[in-house]
């Protein structure tokens, strides 16, 4: 019989201004703190061909002061005040949340509202956060190994732009980007209307509705942006490929899968399939590769959750004695067992429990009560699924999994790409001026030290799926 759960209700309030943010409402005194969520429906599916990479780099640009804040003082003024503060970027949205002391709510929205009224966008902002999301890229993609072979994946499941470029987007376009286009770029997706505000903690309601009133009630709203097309056909781009990394110490696989929309029935099971398969050492693929065989340094996996045509995805690092032909032919025969037999009772309950308890863990923090309550509002115009989420999950059957498993996962229809080590080309020896006639003969050669003596071999770095967002 199948284990009752009794899944927390958080009490949510919504209300539209006139210029048509949207405002959620989720008051909760149990902590004096506050999270403030701004969701802007805008990521890299919103950019066109040629002018990519505009969605990240506003996350930077909203930094660089407005009209009543000066470049940067954003974080200066949130951390006096005992608080912290980020933003992200994904293919969907862009978000920019703080958490502060229940005392400090006006700070916030006074912040908030002043960077989506007046934001600073300037020749001279344009041009030093061009170059600091260049070197963003240097850090955090060219200069890690494995990285950029992951931003590989989408170009070959997706055969749609929308859906295949990655956030981070091309250099060549942002050095093309010209002050006009960064303008008009703000102008449409970061009006009102294209927005959320959610407010988590310890808040009066009447107060807060008055602040929001004050401080966002008059900024104009823009027309609709244009819509977004990200349909894609069934079949991946390419299927195969190799990608040669200067930085990859031994050779590394990933394979990709194109899988249905968040929230469609399949979307909610195969989430659950991900979990048996490779979230934590529980899962059937570590329990054969890692535990059993030792036949691999690492295997990560993950769904990219999108509001179109999803991705899943397993990164392994096989150990330097091991193919990765066998390793794959393993990973595809549970996949064939999960989508045969489906998971076990023992599974099911399992997988269950971990659920609820994340769900209950989760649901402490305001922050993340404030974002995915945005979330579901800003994509679903229905923030109470944050209410009934958990519960959708819970009502998955082992026979559903094992139905999609056989649909979407046991099939040729999926992406492989080897990324192999390359070695840097060395540099072309610059000529030498012929020697003198007495030149002295070459020195003895130099005995090299011991093993005992060798300096330690730096461990194998960790492999780092491509993120999804940049912060």
């Amino acid at each position: 019989m199948q284990k009752t759960f009794h899944v927390p209700h958080t009490p949510i309030e919504q209300f539209t201004l006139e210029n048509g943010l949207r405002v959620i409402l989720n008051e909760d005194h149990s902590v004096p703190v506050v999270s403030v969520a701004v969701y802007y429906d805008v990521g890299s599916r919103n950019e066109r061909e040629g002018r990519t990479g505009f969605a990240h780099l506003f996350e930077h640009m909203m930094f660089q002061g407005s009209e009543n804040v000066p470049k940067a003082a954003h974080f200066q003024y949130i951390s006096n005040a005992g608080g912290t503060m980020n933003g992200t970027t994904s293919s969907e949205r862009t978000n920019y949340f703080e958490t502060l002391p229940a005392s400090q709510l006006p700070l916030a929205l006074w912040l908030e509202s002043d960077r989506m009224r007046s934001l600073a966008v300037t020749q001279d902002n344009l041009d030093n956060q061009r170059e600091a999301v260049k070197e963003e890229k240097r850090l955090r993609y060219d200069n890690q190994p494995y990285v950029n072979g992951f931003l590989r994946l989408f170009e070959m499941s997706f055969q749609n732009p929308a859906n295949a470029h990655s956030t981070i987007g091309s250099m060549e376009d942002l050095d093309a980007a010209t002050v006009e286009d960064i303008r008009e770029f703000f102008r449409v997706y970061y009006a009102p209307n294209n927005a959320v505000l959610s407010i988590a903690g310890d808040f009066d309601q009447t107060e807060t509705r008055s602040l929001i009133d004050k401080y966002f009630a008059t900024i104009p709203s823009q027309q609709q942006p244009p819509p977004v097309d990200v349909s894609e056909p069934v079949a991946v781009a390419e299927q195969t490929d190799v990608f040669l990394d200067r930085l990859a110490p031994v050779p590394a696989f990933a394979l990709g899968w194109k899988i249905p929309a968040r929230r469609t029935p399949e979307f909610y099971a195969l989430s659950l399939a991900s979990h048996l398969l490779f979230e934590g050492e529980s899962a059937r693929l570590y329990q054969k590769l890692v535990k059993g065989e030792e036949s691999i340094v690492q295997i990560q996996g993950g769904i990219d959750e999108r509001r179109g045509p999803s991705g899943l995805f397993i990164v392994v690092i096989p150990k330097p004695d091991h193919e990765g032909t066998h390793i794959r032919e393993i990973i595809f025969d549970e996949i064939r067992q999960l989508a045969t037999a489906g998971p076990s009772a023992e599974e099911m309950e399992k997988l269950r429990n971990n659920l609820f308890n994340a769900a209950v863990r989760s649901r402490q923090s305001s922050l993340f009560r404030a974002q995915q309550i945005a979330e579901s509002a800003l994509y679903d115009n229905e923030p109470e699924l944050f209410n009934t989420d958990l519960q959708t999950y819970l009502d998955v059957t082992a026979d559903q999994i094992r139905d999609v498993v056989a649909q979407h996962l046991d099939t040729d229809n999926r992406v492989l790409l080897n990324i192999e080590p390359a070695a840097e080309e060395a540099a072309p020896a610059a000529p030498h001026e012929p020697g003198e006639p007495d030149q002295p003969t070459a020195p003895l050669p130099q005995v090299p030290p011991s093993p005992d003596d060798a300096p330690a071999v730096t461990p194998l770095p960790v492999a780092q799926p491509q993120p999804i967002e940049s912060n």
